[in-house]
């Protein structure tokens, strides 16, 4: 009975200690997005730097370091919890918003693009990991193998946020046009195969032989098969609008019960749990739910945006400024150039040469840059294996910010709004409507 009140107690006390939390959380997130969007930022640059202005850097300085007090120890566990949630919950948004009838025609650019914007940074990744691990903290790290913290860097460098580029592209009114469809696809890609390399990765570090490889493979190819060709009819049946008793409360149900399940499954594959989300969005089908009950996919991405910035403040706890030093400005310096260059030129050339107008193939490498929520998760499965040390992840982690607040102004002066494609509308047959004229498409084909 003793252990039991003891327990009760210690419940109470970490419930309060989690609510208080995400009090100041939430509330430093809503001060910060405001901000953002007065300097026409979006809200989520905002956001990811309130986390990082609650950890170490900027609040863990005041005296008494009401960062500690704040986030205690004991409930990080519950925030990380939280924090995943957000995650999982926003990747099914962003999976069910994504149209792919958009991408007629442009398939040869979607994979030279993708392919070209991974390998390039990719391997300038790589270059710069072979300069930059002699000068590690090797001693508190995990893992001391240069092939093992090259390949990592270069799957860091790969990364495009693909959450976060949907929340740009939303935020501008480009999601409904071709080319705001093709950079989530491109994204899409490339995060598939930066993932898939960092599955590779993790594997080597934590298990031996190529049998883990071989079986994660298996599961994921069963996975994707399940999801096309079973749980995607199923709910085909199950969503059709003459099933009058699936109404909103049915489908909400399921589909938050389905993306849950996916997640999971993701993750016992070895794979991060945003994919299965992802999937899953991208796996329901869209007219029969817009048909019967089309709120339902917004309350549940509604629902994400309030654990997102739990998330941005359980990295910023790991993150610290102030110990960067002389060196580790010089690695972000580092860090950013080559982020940058090999990013933008793999996107941007390989979209020129297969075709798309100069300003489209800009406004392609500017969106593909942008990283943040997705390389704040790859950085913290990182730190999580030992591949990287603390002021690397910090270097890292302010080149995620930098080239994420990049993207706004850039894209404004190359591609303003007054310029934006119009949205691409379908009819009743899914025929395109003239808007569609000034699709990226047509860039590609009549170029003078």
């Amino acid at each position: 009975m003793a252990n039991t009140h003891m327990a009760a107690e210690a419940v109470k006390a970490a419930t309060g200690s989690v609510l208080i939390a995400l009090a100041v959380i939430l509330a430093a997130a809503y001060i910060f997005a405001t901000l953002a969007r007065r300097i026409r930022q979006p809200a989520v640059i905002g956001e990811i730097i309130a986390g990082l202005a609650l950890g170490p850097s900027l609040l863990g300085l005041l005296p008494g370091n009401p960062t500690e007090a704040l986030f205690p120890a004991h409930i990080l566990p519950y925030l990380n919890v939280l924090s995943q949630l957000g995650l999982v919950l926003f990747m099914f948004g962003v999976g069910y918003q994504l149209d792919i009838s958009h991408l007629r025609g442009v398939g040869r650019q979607v994979t030279a693009v993708s392919l070209s914007s991974v390998v390039l940074p990719f391997a300038l990744g790589m270059g710069l990991a072979v300069l930059l691990f002699p000068s590690l903290d090797t001693p508190g790290m995990k893992v001391h193998d240069l092939l093992s913290f090259s390949l990592f860097l270069g799957v860091a460098m790969s990364i495009t946020a693909f959450p976060v580029l949907a929340r740009i592209i939303t935020e501008r009114g480009m999601h409904r046009n071709r080319l705001g469809t093709m950079s989530l696809a491109c994204a899409a890609v490339q995060d598939l195969l930066a993932w898939c390399v960092l599955a590779v990765i993790v594997a080597t570090v934590n298990a031996s032989g190529g049998w883990p490889l071989a079986r994660m493979a298996i599961e994921a190819a069963a996975f994707a098969l399940g999801l096309n060709y079973v749980v995607r009819p199923a709910l085909t049946w199950l969503f059709a609008p003459e099933r009058r008793w699936a109404g909103a409360p049915v489908i909400h149900a399921t589909l938050v019960i389905g993306l849950l399940l996916c997640a999971w499954g993701t993750e016992e594959i070895g794979l991060h749990a945003v994919f299965g989300a992802f999937a899953f969005g991208a796996a329901v089908p869209r007219r029969q739910i817009d048909a019967t009950a089309p709120e339902v996919p917004e309350r549940i991405e509604q629902s994400s945006l309030l654990l997102l910035p739990t998330f941005f403040t359980v990295t910023g706890l790991s993150v610290n400024l102030a110990g960067l030093g002389t060196e580790g400005l010089v690695m972000v310096l580092a860090v950013v150039t080559v982020a940058c260059v090999g990013k933008f030129a793999g996107a941007a050339g390989a979209a020129r040469l297969t075709g798309a107008t100069g300003r489209d193939s800009v406004v392609l490498g500017i969106l593909l840059n942008t990283r943040g929520l997705t390389e704040l998760v790859i950085l913290n499965v990182g730190l999580s294996l030992g591949v990287l040390d603390s002021r690397l992840f910090t270097a890292m982690v302010v080149m995620a910010v930098i080239t994420t607040v990049m993207t706004g102004p850039l894209l404004q002066h190359v591609y303003p709004r007054a310029a934006q494609l119009p949205s691409v509308k379908h009819g009743e047959n899914g025929s395109r409507s003239t808007s569609a004229a000034l699709s990226l498409e047509k860039g590609t084909h009549e170029r003078a």
